[in-house]
């Protein structure tokens, strides 16, 4: 058996101490380094003692967030000055903001000058802290229908355009 501490040779009866929190098998040299405390446990008979018995541990999870199935929710159209005059009005710099929700200031700035439109859990947490509505039930019949023209008599068309264009060049030379 060799020493955990020295790597020497243990010649006689090993110590069992305690360095720094490990418990370790030394030679006698090293023993004086930790102190003697741990004795190696001896198997016991299971016959003679009844096993105990374990019980469940109880582990607390946080349940996952109720989802209305085909509620959608989107941004309202000037998410970007809601949130600024919010942030204005609660007195808050980006800096105080983004430690609240636990967000980048650059990601703040970008929301606020339009450069950059949050995803639906940046906007809740936004609208819990600045206490405004930005995300709003997708309206179906928001997408807007364009209105085809009637067919006139004559219609341009590009190559009708090019020689427009080329009769205007010969009219100012």
């Amino acid at each position: 058996m060799r020493c955990e501490v020295c790597g020497r040779k243990i010649h006689g009866e090993p110590h069992r101490v305690i360095i720094e929190g490990a418990k370790l098998i030394v030679c006698g040299g090293c023993a004086k380094l930790g102190t003697v405390c741990w004795e190696e446990s001896k198997p016991e008979t299971t016959a003679l003692k009844p096993k105990a018995r374990r019980l469940p541990l109880k582990v607390q999870s946080k349940k996952p967030p109720k989802i209305t199935v085909g509620t959608t929710l989107e941004l309202v159209e000037n998410f970007d000055v809601k949130v600024r005059q919010a942030r204005e009005k609660l007195g808050l710099s980006h800096e105080e903001l983004g430690k609240k929700i636990s967000e980048k200031v650059s990601v703040l700035k970008k929301i606020e000058t339009g450069k950059m439109t949050p995803d639906n859990k940046l906007a809740a947490k936004l609208e819990h802290e600045l206490k405004v509505k930005l995300l709003v039930p997708a309206s179906e019949g928001k997408i807007s229908q364009t209105r085809i023209p009637k067919p006139a008599s004559h219609k341009l068309t590009l190559g009708d355009l090019i020689q427009l264009s080329k009769k205007k060049m010969e009219e100012k030379k």
